[in-house]
């Protein structure tokens, strides 16, 4: 099948590379002129420009996009809309917001353009190991690049499938990643309790081999903190700052919208909030507190 890839990172540079291996042709478009010339040496062809993509490409076209969500999502599909014809897809792999979903697919459909959101997991594992993808949009469209999905997807049959209609792919795809955020706090906190008990000395790397096998806690995240110990088990250099990518707070908003009870997920992101606070008023303030109601010493700065 023949797909048009715009966004040559390494996630979507990956994803062409994979699809390549399946058989596919692709055509990719990157701003940077150096995204384009990696994405030819791994069997793609390469197009300076959007008009020059879908030109390349036979009706009916199907492109994918895998730009950073909000802005850029949506200049790239007002552009392609003006390039588009009637009959084609766009495909959004990226991690939109699935409100701004419903929005272009409203603006897709008006020009009988197909819009189809699959939320993307995988990360830079997925060249090897294949894609998890969440896919939202309409069910004879989606079937019809089932051969896609199939090739990105770990297995044919696995790790992927159509979840609803247009907007449940990248809804699904937020509430997976505020999951991830409680789970990685989870791994951290547990991991942190054993390394504050000094009297034992326990080797952190270890215990993470002897959990990754028959517990109850397994699981990828878990192989890759294990990996993450290994190469430095004192976290040495690393800052003690945790950034987001936005989908951990849609997910904490989408739960008090549903009113649905979150604490593990909200609390999660609150770390993370709270990892870039170099200087916290709020604990300065808790200390001053103490010292007042009862006369609790407080550390000077």
């Amino acid at each position: 099948m023949d797909m048009g890839m715009i966004g040559l990172g390494r996630m979507g540079a990956n994803m062409a590379q994979r699809l390549v291996r399946g058989g596919h042709r692709i055509v990719g478009f990157d701003p940077k002129p150096e995204a384009r010339a990696a994405i030819e040496t791994k069997g793609c062809e390469s197009v300076p420009t959007l008009d020059a993509l879908v030109a390349k490409l036979k009706a009916p076209r199907t492109v994918w996009m895998m730009v950073p969500a909000g802005a850029i999502t949506d200049s790239t599909v007002t552009a392609l809309l003006g390039l588009l014809e009637s009959g084609d897809t766009l495909i959004d792999g990226g991690n939109s917001n699935y409100k701004d979903t419903l929005r272009r697919a409203k603006a897709c459909t008006d020009k009988t353009i197909q819009y189809v959101d699959c939320g993307t997991s995988g990360g830079v594992w997925g060249l090897d190991e294949g894609y998890s993808m969440m896919v939202g949009g309409d069910e004879a469209t989606v079937t019809r690049l089932g051969p896609i999905f199939q090739t990105l997807a770990p297995t044919k049959d696995t790790g992927w499938g159509r979840v609803g209609p247009v907007g449940s792919g990248h809804f699904t795809k937020m509430v997976h990643n505020g999951i991830e955020y409680g789970m990685m706090q989870a791994y951290a906190e547990g991991f942190s309790i054993i390394e504050h008990k000094k009297d034992f000395a326990v080797d952190l790397h270890q215990v993470a081999e002897i959990w990754r096998y028959g517990s109850v806690v397994r699981s990828w995240l878990l192989d890759l903190t294990s990996d993450a110990l290994a190469k430095n088990p004192t976290m040495q250099g690393i800052a003690p700052y945790v950034d987001d990518s936005g989908e951990g707070r849609w997910t904490v908003a989408e739960a008090i919208d549903l009113d649905v009870p979150a604490p593990v997920i909200t609390l999660s992101l609150l770390e993370r909030l709270r990892s870039r606070e170099a200087e916290s008023f709020s604990d300065k303030l808790l200390a001053a507190m103490r010292n007042e109601f009862g006369g609790h010493a407080i550390k000077k700065e």
